[in-house]
């Protein structure tokens, strides 16, 4: 299997195994039970027991319920585990805490003679981990507990397998919004290592070549205000593009002896000072100039934050929620930014359970029975093919509607409420039960996204930003899903004639700069929340006259963007 494959299509095998209890050379299997997982559905099952050559305890025996008869009757190991083998061909391996399972099982198949497959491999413990922090507790009945999965039989290989097996499908949504494909996953479910001191030359890869010495550039045209910088070699070529609130003092650190010695630093000649008002626009101005020039100083520079959307696509049939680093350009509604990639899964996971959307990928696979969510009530399941388009579209309007409303945050709690005070009044007791953990939830994670969800991508906007003297202002136009126009703020009459030029907008489709500079533009300014006028139509000009009072701002007359 190719770890470049897509995560959402892929077969996966969950399997479980039991032991003698030994540790080292010694541990043998007792026990092995595999259960077939696809399109979030169990499929089929397959167990054998194994032969150990030691005798198994009378403890282990009692733990387990396998009885030395049982081992001495099981099948040889060499006839067994090639069906296994068979089975993890072009599949993923699932098991929980899947070091052991994997340790053990090489082992048994060395002993056999059987070559080890080598399938990807997924562990549980890490997806709770990672994906659903809130269990505490991580052994497999406990975890399957917090996640509403009932546990009948424990430690057998094939009711563990099952149970393991529903605990991955049930965390595969969230694990899907995460990553993408099979390598992704991996990565994602990884172990966590501290991170490296930084390097001289991580920047662009290179190091201060031997013999240069570090100096400072011609710095002639370059003061302290806030901006964008350029620098380039005695060629003119451009080494590298920053962006500071102080430009000269930021470019003199660059050549401190104390800062890290970079190949760009020691071939600078010249840094160019482009002046902007705002922080706001040193950086759309500095994720442009980056795209445009493509300097080799930033080529290993990545945006590493916190920041995702919760986004629709309406041109896929049955469209889903996902949550993504930046907005979907076309035909979809983007919420955000949210804070924080774990809790914006999870709530789209509340949503669609909420709803009764569908959790698979976008291609919509065609089934013969519906998934566990379809047959718990929670998805309309379409897969089956009998679904009226019209009810999955009503259904999925409601979801939209709370997450466009002015405030959604109160939406979806009156929604969650009104559910609630139907099942009370129908004596459905029991959904009364599940609602109500579901909007203890649903606050928890409404605060830990922050305001972010009340501000749709797609909602045209006008943002002023003010430099650091709180005296001189940036105005910049959001609409469409790009920074259509932005500069000094202008005059009234001037304002109001851009803003209707920018809510004219372009039928152009967004290419990856404007979605890299919106997303660059909407991170901050849901950080810093500034004023904010929102564009449903051309406004007067008495009405920008009003914002403009309002946020204390004074049109700027001598500095160009």
């Amino acid at each position: 299997m190719d770890p470049s494959d897509p995560l959402r299509t892929a077969e996966f095998l969950v399997v479980d195994t039991e032991t003698n209890g030994l540790g080292g050379d010694a541990c043998e299997l007792t026990e092995i039970g595999a259960v077939l997982v696809g399109g979030g559905e169990l499929h089929d099952r397959w167990e054998t027991l194994v032969p150990t050559r030691r005798p198994l305890s009378r403890r282990i025996q009692a733990y387990t319920g396998i009885s030395q008869a049982m081992v001495d009757e099981a099948p040889p190991a060499p006839a067994t585990l090639p069906e296994l083998a068979v089975l993890l061909r072009g599949r993923v391996m699932v098991a929980h805490s899947a070091s052991f399972d994997v340790r053990v099982l090489r082992q048994a198949f060395r002993r056999a003679g059987v070559p080890w497959p080598e399938p990807p491999v997924l562990c549980t413990v890490a997806m709770a981990r990672r994906l659903h922090p809130l269990a505490r507790q991580r052994k497999l009945a406990l975890l399957a507990a917090s996640l509403g999965i009932e546990v009948e039989v424990s430690h057998r290989a094939l009711a563990d397998a099952e149970t393991c097996a529903r605990i991955f499908s049930a965390l595969f949504p969230r694990l899907c919004a995460n990553a993408v494909t099979i390598a992704e996953a991996q990565d994602l479910l990884g172990p966590v290592r501290p991170a490296r001191r930084r390097t001289a030359g991580a920047t662009d890869g290179g190091h201060l070549p031997a013999g240069a010495r570090r100096r400072l550039p011609d710095l002639s045209g370059v003061t302290d205000d806030p901006g964008v910088y350029v620098a380039r070699n005695d060629a003119g070529q451009v080494l590298y593009v920053g962006k500071s609130m102080r430009v000269r003092t930021r470019v003199r650190a660059h050549f401190a002896p104390s800062s890290p010695s970079t190949a760009w630093t020691a071939r600078a000649e010249t840094v160019e000072h482009h002046p902007t008002i705002s922080e706001l626009g040193a950086l759309v101005l500095e994720r442009r100039l980056v795209d445009e020039l493509r300097p080799p100083g930033n080529a290993l520079l990545k945006e590493v934050d916190e920041w995702v959307w919760l986004r629709c696509r309406l041109d896929i049939p049955f469209p889903v929620l996902e949550v993504a680093r930046e907005p979907a350009a076309g035909a979809a509604v983007n919420a955000g930014p949210l804070r924080g990639r774990a809790a914006a899964a999870e709530l789209a996971e509340q949503l669609t359970s909420l709803f009764g959307l569908r959790r698979c990928g976008r291609k919509l696979m065609l089934r013969e029975h519906p998934s566990a969510y379809g047959q718990m009530g929670r998805c309309l399941s379409p897969c089956l093919g009998d679904l009226d388009p019209n009810l999955y579209r009503r259904r999925l309007d409601d979801a939209l509607g709370v997450l466009t409303a002015r405030n959604p945050r109160r939406a979806i709690l009156a929604h969650v409420d009104d559910q609630l005070a139907g099942a009370v009044a129908q004596a459905q007791f029991e959904r009364a039960t599940w609602l109500a953990r579901r909007r203890e939830r649903l606050e928890v994670l409404l605060a830990r996204v922050g305001p972010g969800l009340a501000r749709t991508a797609d909602r045209p906007r006008l943002v002023l930003a003010d430099g650091s003297g709180g005296d001189r202002w940036e105005v910049f136009w959001l609409v469409g899903g790009r920074v259509a126009d932005w500069g000094p703020l202008p005059g009234i009459d001037e304002l109001q004639a851009r803003t209707a030029t920018a809510l004219r907008g372009t039928t152009r489709p967004l290419d990856a700069g404007e979605i890299a500079a919106a997303r660059t533009a909407a991170t901050w300014i849901a950080v810093n929340e500034p004023y904010a006028l929102e564009l449903g139509t051309p406004p007067s000009r008495a009405r920008l006259e009003r914002f403009v009072r309002a946020c204390g701002a004074a049109p700027e007359v001598a500095l160009a963007a």
